[in-house]
């Protein structure tokens, strides 16, 4: 049976705590599923597999690599992301008690890293005129670029506007809406919780 100190430890309560919890190494669980809004304005609602690993570097900064997979066992790597940026801590959220805004922006990185051929090829279809083309397995930092594939103008500085939550030592986020739409405006912040992240080892 848990003492208090050891729920508390594991269920991180008031801002500072869950800050504090927050620091560190965090991954899933195991290939995710997720809505995901066509991003040629279709309307289409298209599932995608995915890998998030997320690194709290203090209470002020932090980075995410999501992984995009073709199938749903993550043996077909298509694209990976990379993020870097600050945190800006909001207050409670009511979904449930410890429960936090918190907003990701998207501030010093914005990388993207096509891992097959036929990624690139769609990248490359959306360019702009003037951009390098991508090639299939190297990064390439989009920050501050103007990218019609992701509704990116120039030197816009992106943001997620998500919420927080930590249970039984699992890191838990926001769930994407049955609509694919991403979390870009704060209106847009989600009220339901993710498949949670574990941390890393």
């Amino acid at each position: 049976m848990q003492t208090g100190i050891q729920q508390q430890q594991q269920q991180p309560q008031t801002l500072a705590e869950v800050q504090a919890f927050a620091v560190g190494k965090w991954q899933s669980l195991s290939v995710e599923l997720r809505p995901t809004e066509d991003r040629t304005g279709s309307g289409k609602i298209e599932p995608t597999f995915l890998r998030r690993h997320f690194d709290y570097l203090d209470t002020d900064r932090f980075k995410g690599v999501i992984t995009l997979f073709g199938d749903p066992y993550g043996q077909l790597p298509l694209l990976e992301f990379e993020f870097r940026g600050a945190l800006n801590w909001g207050g409670p959220h009511p979904i449930a008690a410890g429960a936090y805004e918190i907003d990701y922006v998207l501030n010093e990185k914005f990388g993207v890293t096509p891992l097959h051929d036929q990624s690139t090829e769609m990248l490359n279809a959306g360019l702009l005129n003037g951009m390098t083309p991508f090639q299939t397995n190297v990064q390439s930092d989009i920050l501050g670029k103007a990218f019609p594939l992701f509704n990116i103008q120039e030197g816009q500085i992106t943001t997620d506007y998500d919420l927080i939550y930590f249970h039984d030592g699992l890191l838990f986020m926001g769930a994407k809406h049955v609509d694919g739409t991403p979390f870009d405006r704060p209106d847009r912040r989600p009220q339901q919780l993710q498949i949670p992240l574990q941390r890393a080892k």
